[in-house]
């Protein structure tokens, strides 16, 4: 078993880390929202439709714009279920329970995703593949689009 030498003091002082006070972090905490989780559903679902009404517009068969809109709807679907069942878990406010819950809905969402893909073939009729996958990665994207785009982010003082 390798064991990990302490750390110098020299080490310990050039850190930067300096932990916040309880005001401190009540002040980054207003000047810093949280993201609701419901806005970024609603962009995946914005998205994922402009995503199927592009790839219909740029080849033209329907098919092609329905297969994104069902890799679209891979993503959004499980999302909501996803921040449905969280939105609930967040507000019984035990910690324990909610890290619990979060892995819950989370392997809930991954066998929903999975099984959406698995029944594409028999839901879309004439899939592509491939426009399905565009779907899908520009849809799940707007996580960080709107992880970017949120207001008022800044760094602590």
């Amino acid at each position: 078993m390798k064991t990990i030498a302490p750390e110098t003091e020299t080490e310990a002082e050039d850190s930067d880390f300096k932990p916040l006070s309880a005001q401190e972090a009540d002040q980054w905490r207003s000047r810093n929202p949280p993201v609701s989780m419901w806005k970024v559903v609603a962009g995946q679902a914005l998205v994922g439709v402009l995503v199927a009404l592009v790839a219909w517009g740029l080849t033209g068969r329907a098919e092609v714009g329905w297969s994104a809109a069902y890799g679209a709807l891979a993503v959004v679907a499980p999302a909501a279920l996803f921040a449905r069942g969280m939105s609930r878990q967040m507000a019984s406010g035990n910690a324990g329970a909610s890290m619990a819950g979060f892995f819950g809905w989370e392997i809930a969402k991954i066998v929903f995703t999975v099984a959406l893909l698995a029944v594409a073939p028999w839901a879309v009729p004439g899939l592509v593949w491939l426009a399905l996958l565009a779907g899908m990665v520009v849809t799940m994207k707007t996580y960080w689009v709107a992880l970017l785009v949120r207001p008022g982010v800044r760094k602590t003082d």
